[in-house]
């Protein structure tokens, strides 16, 4: 089990195996030492979160959806990584996709989700950049989407 796992394993997480595409992409593509995760899309134990935040969704709700983000994409790393997330040197950029309102203005908020647990995961190789776009509709309605940008070694 990797020192990454481990403060996973300490925050109560427990990485499933990395998600299969739904359509005709790769999960990700490595360039030199950086990795391109495509996006993740909000799931749980019970499926697809989905909704509109704004609407259906609260911000709160959102944000953790965005977590779940968050640990879909470190599932992806650790694939690309044969395994080995203590391989990661830092996430680089996330952009984040919210399925929201056209009045919804608190994007930062919900992709907030994602990027605290990053932190709190991983300290300070899981400080990024980023972007928090609306969506007026995402796949399978769901409530948010993320992909990122990682360097490993």
């Amino acid at each position: 089990m990797s020192n990454i796992e481990r403060k996973l394993a300490d925050l109560g997480v427990t990485l499933a195996d990395a998600p299969a595409p739904a359509a005709n992409y790769v999960p990700f593509v490595q360039v030199g030492d950086l990795l391109f995760v495509s996006g993740q899309i909000s799931r749980d134990d019970e499926g697809l979160i989905t909704g509109k935040v704004g609407d259906d969704l609260s911000v709160e709700a959102g944000a953790a959806a965005a977590r779940t983000c968050a640990i879909a994409l470190l599932s992806q790393v650790r694939a690309a990584c044969d395994g080995d997330l203590d391989r990661l040197v830092r996430v680089v950029k996330l952009t984040g996709f919210v399925n929201s309102t056209p009045d919804f203005t608190e994007q930062p908020k919900v992709i907030n989700g994602c990027s605290d647990f990053l932190v709190e995961a991983l300290g300070d190789i899981g400080r990024h950049s980023r972007s928090a776009v609306s969506a007026g509709a995402l796949p399978l309605n769901v409530a948010v989407e993320i992909e990122g940008i990682f360097q490993i070694k």
